[in-house]
């Protein structure tokens, strides 16, 4: 009989640096290596615990007098489309969303690469590379898919990868409850699309279509604008001392139509 234990993962923390939500606040992380036969069982128990994956790191905020960072996850088979929703969908019937292994690619790239210098211009992201993006997409672990969303083509059949423009494209980890949008971005020049959103509403079909309960958005931070569009996505839950819970929607920032 086999008696030798199994390795627990190893936790170590960041040094202090300062918060890119909160103006004045410093952030610390407390992260782990996703790597071996058991990365995507870690995968699945540290995101239920509130993590966030970066290429084979796992990592979730450890800051001292702070405990704004909020993980979200959307309950997909509950999940109702609001007025502004539907018009975002019937808005973007002209969009092809295919499903790719985690693999990069140049025309992924340039996309990406305008929309930091358009969105995220002064963001730790704004300086990498090609070789960056790659290690980016393809150093995981776990099981990894990239979603592209491109603009259905004239003539296009049913091609391995279809033709027309890439407009959006999204990093998902896919897990034993639900799917985690990793990494999202999309061309600026089509902003009155909403193509963020029409992202996350392709994600809940996705993951109401594999019969799995959630979609985890991340990290939300009230008072910080850029992540009030995560809380519009109802019914969802959010990681409390007491575990995940739905929270009270007066709490939120106003996200009706």
């Amino acid at each position: 009989m086999n008696t030798q234990a199994t390795p627990s993962p190893q936790f170590y923390l960041t040094a202090p640096a300062a918060c890119p939500y909160l103006p004045n606040e410093m952030e610390r992380k407390v992260f782990t290596h996703l790597v071996g036969p058991r990365a995507a069982e870690m995968n699945d128990i540290l995101t239920q615990g509130g993590f966030r994956r970066s290429q084979n790191i796992a990592y979730r905020p450890a800051c001292e007098a702070c405990r704004a960072c909020v993980s979200v996850r959307i309950l997909a088979q509950e999940f109702e489309p609001t007025r502004s929703m539907k018009r975002i969908q019937a808005s973007n019937t002209d969009i092809i969303a295919t499903e790719f292994p985690a693999q990069p690619s140049s025309e992924q790239y340039s996309l990406f690469r305008r929309y930091l210098d358009y969105r995220h211009q002064q963001g730790g992201m704004s300086d990498m590379t090609v070789l960056d993006y790659a290690i980016m997409v393809e150093d995981t672990h776990v099981n990894t898919r990239i979603v592209e969303y491109r603009l259905r083509e004239e003539g296009s059949g049913l091609e391995e990868r279809p033709k027309g423009e890439l407009l959006a494209a999204a990093l998902t980890d896919v897990m034993s409850d639900g799917l985690s949008m990793v990494y999202s971005y999309f061309n600026p020049k089509y902003e009155r699309r909403s193509l963020g959103t029409y992202m996350i509403l392709d994600h809940i079909k996705r993951t109401r279509i594999l019969g799995l309960p959630h979609v985890y958005l991340g990290y939300w931070v009230k008072g910080s604008r850029k992540m009030d569009y995560k809380t519009r996505f109802q019914p969802q839950e959010h990681l409390t001392p007491r575990g995940w819970e739905r929270p009270d929607l007066s709490d939120l920032h106003d996200g009706s139509d």
